[in-house]
């Protein structure tokens, strides 16, 4: 099935998710609506069984892949703005040959309502993906941070090194991060609406029956039932953008931090399957999580385009609906792939603890200064000006004559010992874990 990057899909890690937002998906999404619509009304009382079945069929045919020529459509929807106008007119001929009223095809529904109804169901399904894919990487987190839960590491700040902590804390980071981004768009999948409200809002076509049609039209797709059409009440597409944002975001973060200690000079993770280089022989790049960086990197400036569409004027947008199309389903794309990278980033990703072990001792003991400073504290009024100057001058602590003065050989080995002064690092990844929604493992 053909999607809208068939070069890059693979890259970004899109090719499951595009397969649900493909010019097919989009076809097949429409003519589920219209299928679904007319149903409702045969649900209803208002149209023949036997018709609502003959216009699913016809639905069906024409979504198969080929069964329509998709780029005659395209070039059919220019004059209406959508490809709902021309969509209509072909299914209405295809029943009609069967003795189908052109009246049970499309009642009482303007073409807003169809493209909205297929972009909640192509969301649905491509969010679908994604959430797996985003759950996927959580699980990740979890496990590595259940494993190294007491694995001291750097804790860098500013891109400085600032105290110990442990890798399992990292991970938790990543983990709490990507479960509540998973949670908030399992929320906005689980309550995406249907939309229905005619010509103007007003369902005047079908008057008194709207609200019944409407009804019936979201519990024949599955979707939460509107209260009121909310043509240019965006607040739904906002919800869904800036979901979408934040699942981006949660995904750069581990992304980012796995980038950067990969990277020769850290040595402190690795991809089980890096990338090479078409020049260098020697290259091992996490090519899984630059992909997934550069994936969600993309999102923000959607979020943004999505939140100022939101100012649709009266009764039907002149052209702030119309953007919304791709900007969803390009979000969708993006956020996809980005969680699906992430995901094979983090399945088997190498720990190096020698590594991290290596880069605890690199300052000589200064990462843990704050501890020694304390400790001598208790012997002099000086002990920041004395742990500054030995920090200042590069020389090791436990080599420097003015702490040695104060504490003994022993006492300054036990506290330039990383491992035993962790706070409650191994505390907050058992808590962190306990908090999942399945009590660790989700």
């Amino acid at each position: 099935m053909p999607t809208r990057g068939a070069l890059f899909d693979p890259v970004f890690g899109a090719t499951r998710v595009s397969e649900h937002l493909s010019d097919q998906a989009w076809v097949t999404a429409l003519l589920d609506v219209e299928a679904a619509l007319s149903c409702a009304m045969a649900t209803v009382g208002l149209a023949d069984g036997e018709h609502c079945a003959a216009v699913a069929a016809a639905a069906a045919e024409l979504s198969q892949p080929g069964g329509l020529d998709i780029v005659a459509l395209g070039r059919a929807s220019a004059a209406g703005g959508n490809p709902v106008i021309p969509l209509v007119k072909m299914l209405r001929e295809r029943v009609g040959q069967e003795g189908v009223p052109a009246s049970v095809v499309h009642p009482g529904a303007t073409s807003q309502d169809i493209m909205d109804c297929a972009l909640m169901l192509l969301t649905r399904r491509a969010g679908a993906v994604v959430l797996a894919d985003l759950t996927r990487a959580a699980d990740s987190a979890a496990h590595l941070a259940r494993l190294h839960r007491s694995t001291p590491m750097v804790a860098r700040t500013l891109g400085q090194q600032a105290l110990p902590t442990t890798f399992g804390l990292l991970a938790s980071s990543w983990f709490t991060a990507l479960d509540a981004a998973a949670i908030r768009l399992e929320i906005v999948l689980s309550t995406l609406p249907v939309q229905f409200g005619g010509a103007a809002g007003t369902l005047a076509a079908l008057y008194p029956d709207g609200l019944r049609i409407a009804d019936a039209l979201a519990d024949e797709l599955g979707l939460a039932r509107q209260v009121t059409p909310w043509h240019t009440d965006r607040v739904t597409i906002a919800e869904l953008a800036t979901t979408l944002g934040i699942v981006a975001g949660a995904v750069s973060k581990p992304a980012t931090d796995i980038t950067v200690m990969a990277s020769t000079e850290l040595s402190e993770v690795a991809e089980s399957a890096p990338g090479g280089s078409s020049a260098m022989p020697h290259k091992q790049n996490p090519v899984a999580a630059i992909t997934a960086r550069a994936a969600a990197r993309r999102a923000p400036a959607l979020v943004a385009t999505a939140l100022s569409n939101m100012d649709h004027e009266f009764a039907r947008a002149a052209g702030p609906w119309h953007a919304e199309w791709e900007t969803v389903t390009d979000l969708l794309r993006l956020a996809g792939g980005a969680a699906h990278q992430l995901s094979v980033s983090l399945t088997g990703l190498q720990v190096h603890t020698e590594s991290m072990a290596r880069n605890l001792d690199i300052t000589g003991g200064l990462i843990l200064a704050e501890r020694v400073t304390k400790a001598l504290s208790a012997h002099t009024d000086r002990a920041r000006d004395i742990v500054t100057a030995a920090a200042t001058s590069g020389t090791r602590l436990d080599r420097d004559p003015a702490i040695a003065e104060h504490l003994s050989e022993t006492e300054i080995a036990e506290l330039l010992d990383p491992a035993h002064y962790l706070g409650h690092a191994t505390d907050l990844v058992d808590r962190a874990l306990a908090e999942r929604p399945t009590g660790g493992s989700r």
